[in-house]
Order: structure tokens, then sequence, then C-alpha cells
């Protein structure tokens, strides 16, 4: 995918002078991803004192869908980086394309022209939003550091005196961080660290499993979907730069989805997913469940398709569904901690899109911090109250996503509902509004509504 003139997005980025061991910070940032580096971003504008520290180095890619949703336009253009990206190669999507198990298909199109959304290979998307990040927080006295992994979480106990040992829940706090780079090691310390490592952050670890006793990945897999995605180029029926991403449903291999997200110039982002609790009960691997969906039902559309060498990657996805213990997504909060992203399991379950809601958390949860009032750490009490407004503001949709996803396991019943959607204009505008309004997206998990649109 990289021509012979080499783009500004895959040269390496200086992230200036590196911090001092020891150095204390306002904030402390776990993750270069586009959750830190949005939050390294916020946390900047608002004044504070940044350290944003990367375990790997820019340039460096992300396997992912690739999709960048409409809600994360707003949050784009706040941080003064949509027209930069916007000047990179990408592909504007103002329609989705479903298809069910037995072949029919219906397009869901935003009214008077209105794009969806955009894909950007995340090789370009990360690099400019990382870049923006070490702009804001070297401007404003902060530090960025890349190549150094967090290895330990420093606690201290409520009384003040330093335990890391302690085990007992909200007795202690997060104080700071202990890194490796190379040889050497280092801590750093600020009242708030926010954890926006990903699906394996450290901060999440130690937060979620080490004080709280939960698995950072739950025993029965029910929140977590996994993902393998390659790269196609000239797939039949793709528009260049502008037209439809597509989800598909096809017998053989449900309760699994199948996406075609184009990425412009005629490459497409080709994957499949499905949720843990399914794949362990199929007999093939995800891999062998894309190429019989590729082989088969899409033969022709791939018959002049060219795999793109050295593309074929797998990932696993933490989802926001709610939890039966607390109705809620995994905690996300600690004494002197949050956690952002796919860290604080934000992923959408039906469609797997995770960036809008990791530059919404990371909005949100700077939001909370204020520099002078939290010098002494940030508290439980803030915590709890980001974790409330984070539900409040994504709980419907997350919890309507995840019926979605459940209802999409039946393959008589996607038959059924694609079927009635090419035919009932009505059906079509609830799904067109479910693009843009959470209301809507509540009529669409109705069983009420479902019935009548199905059955009448």
């Amino acid at each position: 995918m990289k021509s012979s003139i080499q783009n500004f997005w895959e040269k390496e980025i200086d992230s200036g002078p590196k911090p001092e061991n020891g150095e204390r910070f306002d904030i402390i940032i776990v993750g270069g991803g586009p959750a830190g580096s949005a939050s390294a971003c916020y946390a900047a504008l608002e004044g504070n004192k940044v350290l944003l520290i990367e375990k790997s180095s820019y340039p460096k890619g992300k396997t992912c869908g690739d999709a960048v949703g409409g809600k994360s336009l707003r949050h784009l253009e706040e941080l003064g980086i949509d027209k930069k990206l916007k000047s990179t190669p990408h592909f504007e999507f103002d329609s989705v394309l479903f298809s069910s198990p037995s072949g029919d298909e219906f397009k869901v199109q935003l009214p008077n022209n209105e794009l969806a959304g955009y894909v950007f290979p995340r090789l370009q998307f990360d690099w400019i939003l990382f870049e923006h990040a070490v702009e804001l927080v070297t401007n404003n006295g902060g530090k960025v550091v890349q190549n150094l992994t967090v290895k330990k979480i420093i606690y201290e106990d409520i009384d003040g005196g330093n335990d890391p040992g302690d085990k007992s829940k909200d007795q202690r706090k997060i104080i700071g961080v202990n890194g490796k780079s190379g040889k050497k090691e280092f801590e750093f310390y600020a009242p708030l660290t926010i954890g926006a490592g990903g699906v394996y952050c450290p901060v999440a670890d130690s937060l979620i499993r080490r004080t709280y006793d939960e698995d950072l990945v739950d025993k029965q897999k029910k929140h977590y979907s996994a993902a393998f995605r390659q790269y196609w180029e000239g797939i039949g029926g793709i528009e260049k730069q502008m037209g439809s991403i597509e989800f598909h449903y096809v017998d053989g291999v449900l309760p699994g989805y199948f996406w075609i997200f184009p990425i412009g110039n005629g490459i497409s982002n080709v994957g499949f997913g499905m949720a843990l609790t399914d794949i362990y009960k199929q007999d093939k691997k995800l891999r062998g469940m894309q190429e019989f969906v590729i082989h088969g039902r899409f033969a022709e559309r791939f018959k002049n398709a060219k795999l793109i060498e050295g593309s074929s990657k797998g990932w696993q996805l933490p989802l926001g569904s709610p939890r039966k213990v607390s109705n809620k997504p995994r905690r996300a909060f600690g004494n002197g901690c949050l956690l952002v992203g796919d860290a604080a399991s934000l992923v959408d379950p039906f469609t797997g899109e995770g960036i809008g809601n990791a530059l919404l958390s990371a909005k949100m949860a700077v939001s909370f911090f204020d520099k002078i009032v939290d010098r002494r750490g940030f508290p439980l009490e803030k915590g709890k109250k980001y974790q409330a407004k984070i539900w409040h503001t994504l709980g419907k949709e997350l919890t309507n996503s995840y019926k979605l996803q459940n209802y999409t396991k039946r393959g008589w019943l996607v038959n059924l509902f694609v079927k009635k959607a090419k035919k009932k204009a009505q059906l079509r505008k609830i799904l067109t509004e479910s693009l843009t309004s959470r209301d809507a997206q509540v009529k669409l998990t109705s069983p009420w509504l479902l019935i009548r649109q199905l059955l009448f």
C-alpha cells in the first residue's frame, strides 16, 4: 500500500525532549492511540502539564475496520485535524449496505446526500492525531515519550504510606507509573493517570483485575468479539472515492458478519467478525470463515481482486455491552485513574466501531479533572461521576447495539428483516434515522416495533 514516494504519515515523529526520571505532571496518559492522543489534546488545551506515553513508535499501523463514523467528526473538528485528515487518501461513505443470508440487500442512506463518515487507514489517522497531540502537549510544557513500556502502576494507600502490595480495593490510589525504555527504568507521577492502552492496557489490567478482582477478559467471553481483516485491491462493485460500506450475513458462518469497507483508490478493508463465545463453538478459525465467504458467495466480486501481501491480521474487541451485575460497561475508574476508549470497553457491540466512543470518553475524562482542586489525587467520587456520565451518554446506544448483535444471530430473522426493509419505506426511514439518532436506535430494538414492521 506504500508508494515509491514516502507520505508524510509514514515518517518518524519527533516527540521532543524526554521526561526526566521522577518528573511530575498533572496528567499521565498511557497509550498513544486515538483515545490517548485525544485525551492528551483535550488535556493540553485545558492547560494541563501532560505526559503521553506510547509503548511503540510512529509510524505504526493498527488492525481495525478503519471506518470513522459521524460521531467522530465533531471531535476531529474541535481538535483541528479534520482538514489535514481529509487531505490524505480516504473514502467517503454516504450509506450502509446490508445483505441477508438469503442474498437480499438493502441500503441505508442519509437524506440530502449527507456523509455518514469516512474510511481512513489507521496508519495515517493515528499518525495525524498523535502528531497533533505532540504539538499541543509540548507547547504547553508537557512531554511525549515513545518506545516506553509501562511495567507497573504505582500505588499509595489513602493515608499517604506507599503500599503497592495492598489489595483492599478503594483503600489505595494510583499516583504514577513505572516504565522501561531499553535497559532504563523510569518513574513518573501525577494526580490523575488515564488508561488508554486498548484491550491490554496496563492501567486497566491493574485496576480491574488486581484491585477489583475482575478478569480483564471476562471468563465467559460474553463481552468480547474477535475480528480478522485483510486489504484487497480490485474488488468488483466498489466505487473509487464515495459510496457504501457493506455488512453481509452469510449462511454457513453465522452468527458472524463479513464487511467490505473501501478506503479509496480501489483498495478495500475486508474482514470478518464474531463474538468470542460463538467463535469457540465453531470448527473453523476466523480466517477460514472469511475465505469461505470470499470464495463462495462473493467469488464473482473477488475473481479479479488481489490480496495485498502482509495485510492479514486478527485482533480482539472489548465490547460496551451491559454487564448483568451493574447494567453498565466494565468499571472505568479508580482512585487516581480513569479509563477511556477500548480500555474502558466502549466498542459498539453491533458495528465494532470504537473510535467515536474513544474520542468522546477522552474529552469527558479530561473534563472531570481540575489541576488545582485535584492536585493531591483524583478522587474516587469524581470517577464515579465519570462512569455515570459515560453510561448516561452511551448506555442506550450500547445496550441497543447489543440487542441488535443478538438479533443477527438468528438467520431467519435477518432474512425477514432485510426482505421487509426492501419493501417498507417506514422501516427504511427508521434505519436511516438510526445512523444519527439515539432515539431512533431505541425504536429499532423495540420488540413491538419489530413485530409491527415485520409481520404487518
